[in-house]
């Protein structure tokens, strides 16, 4: 082979090659960052539900940051246990938010 084929082919292999990586990076942060706002959410009902001795949020913070994602919103209802949670991760591109909802169930 030439070296301009060797070049075409490099170049087309790469072509193809980025779009995938990027691809396969964003579902990696999705399901890091779903798992985070879940974890999260349970561990700031925990705290809602005076189960842990800390506060929903600061519980939900350190629980999003201890998988490398960020706490962009957290509402928590001392009274009934409710708690909503975002955590966003970066990309390669852009930043990926996932939500989570957690309550005492009713029994």
């Amino acid at each position: 082979m030439s070296v301009p084929v060797l070049v075409g082919v490099a170049a087309a292999a790469l072509a193809i090659a980025l779009p995938v990586v990027a691809a396969a990076a964003e579902l990696d942060a999705s399901a890091r960052a779903a798992g985070a706002a879940d974890a999260a959410a349970l561990a700031a009902a925990d705290a809602a539900l005076g189960w842990v001795n800390s506060e929903p949020c600061d519980i939900a913070e350190s629980v999003a940051n201890a998988v490398g994602a960020d706490l962009v919103g957290c509402e928590a209802n001392l009274e009934t246990g409710q708690v909503r949670i975002s955590v966003s991760v970066q990309t390669m591109f852009r930043r990926v938010t996932a939500r989570a909802h957690a309550a005492p169930s009713v029994a």
